[in-house]
């Protein structure tokens, strides 16, 4: 049950507090004073779109809470989303004036589909334009499934995992028909491709390797040269010119031969006798070096990764190896784990498209399974609504007759469609709402007053199959709808009529709180507690508050929504007639 409703800063509403009741609350107020305010107050916390310029001028965001009562049954469905302790549920929205909402769940910050699915547990919603949606083929279907007992939600899940299924193996059947057609054209493609990668075999930074490799040898004589005339400095092959190593290798022995009296000069002998030692070896390294071909030079630069490639006999072997790299670089993506990458999702698509075959044969056994499934659904989905139908039928003819339109006729009538996520089956309602006129589908026999008519007609069969449901077992356990709020569902109809709908909204609110908006005095009467909206235009900008009426000013209310002035004494009689006949 709703038992607070808390909106700020929405249109015309600065600030309101409802605290509604249990049994038939009613909303009444002047035209453009702002009742359908508070229907989109509550269309929000069951997570609908926030419409344009919602927010109160002058404001920066607008907020609606609502705070529900929580029962043990709707508990134990929503113990995952509340607090262990959570005695109550309280939905809450903000809109920003730049149209950005924020949804709340018991304080917590949720998703707008949280509020939906919470939402839709707590409070059945049905617009001014509700009946107007009477006559969509889709919402009819919906109607009819609602009577069908819990097990119908099932059968429609079931039914749509096995459309579902069916279609995404459609789209994998006509993907693999497709493959199957290039298959051949696309093998060979990649054949070519994984045989011209794994000829080359290029590995991970060779190609680095390879460019500072060509650049030594393109500059072998220069290295050499430099080599060499290192060599020559250190340790001279001409005896003319060994006056460097002479020299050192007299002060080496004149060092020694005074050994043993300084420890800092023997020392320092040791470092001398250590360069002659590591100069000599230093010439011989050098002297190779600068003896080397340029085949040596090949083969001694050929460690590492890049060795296999090093290897080759010539700068001109080097070059085609660098010419073939840049080559399937330039093909697979500009760099060598590129062109690897490239070649691991080649087999892969080369294993894939070899077996195509196996795979499409496979597919279109599962299809034929996934289509017998689905036949299955549909099947259990159709049984269940043709026998709902007639059921469905009689209730609604019961409910109009006691909406002053007794001789009215009212069918559902099942045909078979196209399958789809909810079977195969569209529903018509057809009326005949007068002796003597044709049956007709509703959307197009029904007027304005007889659609609201069908609505009400509609929820309260609705509700008494759910309860007689219940009552015989056919209904498993769950948390009912607590809620149900009505949003001018009589447009169209007045006099004794509206008197009918408000006895059969009266009956609604005897197994669950109702709060309707309306403006008849008729149904308003019969309120259990009524809130009226009182527009302030002296405001800037206009602002509209929301009272709870005592039963004087019930009275008056009802005296206003008669047409009649507030000092009009049969009006008043009037009023207070309509309320003790309630």
């Amino acid at each position: 049950m709703l038992e607070e409703l808390r909106v700020e800063n929405l249109l015309l509403i600065e600030s309101a507090q409802l605290r509604l009741a249990a049994g038939l609350n009613v909303l009444t107020g002047e035209t453009g004073a702002g009742k359908t305010v508070l229907a989109h107050a509550l269309d929000l916390l069951l997570g609908g779109r926030a419409r344009p310029g919602i927010v109160r001028p002058g404001t920066g965001e607008a907020y609606v809470e609502g705070v529900f009562a929580l029962s043990d049954a709707l508990g134990e469905e929503l113990r995952e989303r509340l607090p262990a302790d959570a005695g109550e549920v309280v939905l809450a929205r903000r809109v920003g004036a730049d149209g950005r909402t924020r949804a709340y769940l018991n304080g917590r910050s949720a998703t707008v589909g949280d509020l939906r699915d919470v939402g839709s547990r707590l409070l059945a919603f049905y617009g001014q334009h509700e009946h107007r949606k009477l006559t969509l083929s889709a919402a009819q279907l919906e109607i009819l499934d609602g009577i069908c007992g819990a097990e119908q939600a099932d059968r429609l899940g079931a039914c749509a995992a096995a459309w579902a299924e069916t279609a995404r193996l459609l789209e994998e059947l006509d993907r693999l028909r497709e493959l199957s057609a290039a298959r051949e054209r696309e093998l060979d493609l990649l054949e070519h491709e994984l045989a011209e990668i794994d000829a080359a075999a290029p590995q991970e930074r060779e190609h680095e390797e390879l460019l500072a490799l060509r650049e030594r040898l393109r500059r072998l004589d220069a290295l050499c040269s430099a080599a060499a005339a290192g060599a020559d400095a250190l340790a001279p092959d001409s005896h003319e010119s060994s006056r460097t190593g002479q020299t050192l290798a007299g002060a080496v022995s004149g060092l020694q031969a005074l050994s043993g009296l300084d420890p800092h000069l023997d020392s320092l002998a040791e470092r001398l006798h250590a360069l002659v030692i590591e100069s000599q070896e230093l010439a011989a390294e050098l002297r190779d070096y600068g003896g080397r071909s340029e085949l040596e030079e090949l083969d001694g630069w050929s460690t590492g990764e890049g060795a296999r490639a090093a290897g080759a006999a010539s700068l001109d072997q080097l070059e085609e190896r660098l010419a073939a790299i840049e080559r399937l670089k330039r093909k697979h993506g500009g760099s060598i784990q590129a062109v690897l990458d490239y070649a691991a999702t080649a087999r892969e698509r080369r294993e894939e498209l070899a077996g195509a075959e196996v795979a499409l044969a496979k597919t279109e056994e599962l299809l034929r399974e996934a289509r017998s499934e689905l036949g299955a659904q549909v099947g259990l989905l159709r049984r269940a609504r043709q026998e709902a139908a007639p059921r469905l039928a009689l209730a609604v003819r019961e409910q109009l007759a006691s909406l002053a339109m007794s001789e009215a006729t009212f069918e559902v009538v099942l045909a078979e469609r196209e399958q789809g996520p909810s079977g195969a089956d569209s529903v018509e309602f057809v009326i005949a709402p007068n002796p003597g006129v044709p049956a007709g589908p509703l959307r197009e026999i029904a007027s304005g007053g007889e659609l609201s008519r069908v609505m009400v007609a509609l929820v309260t069969a609705s509700e008494r199959a759910r309860s007689q449901g219940r009552g015989r077992g056919r209904l498993r356990e769950s948390a009912p709808v607590a809620t149900l709020v009505l949003d001018e569902v009589d447009a169209g109809i007045g006099g004794h009529t509206a008197r009918a709908v408000g006895a059969r909204l009266r009956e609604l609110s005897e197994r669950r709180q109702v709060l309707c908006i309306t403006h008849l005095p008729q149904i308003a009467s019969l309120g259990d507690r009524h809130f009226s909206i009182v527009k302030d235009t002296s405001a800037d900008p206009t602002r509209a508050a929301v009272l709870q009426l005592g039963e004087g000013d019930v009275v008056s209310e009802l005296v206003r929504m008669l047409g009649a002035d507030s000092d009009d004494s049969v009006a008043r009689r009037h009023a207070r007639e309509l309320r003790r006949a309630a």
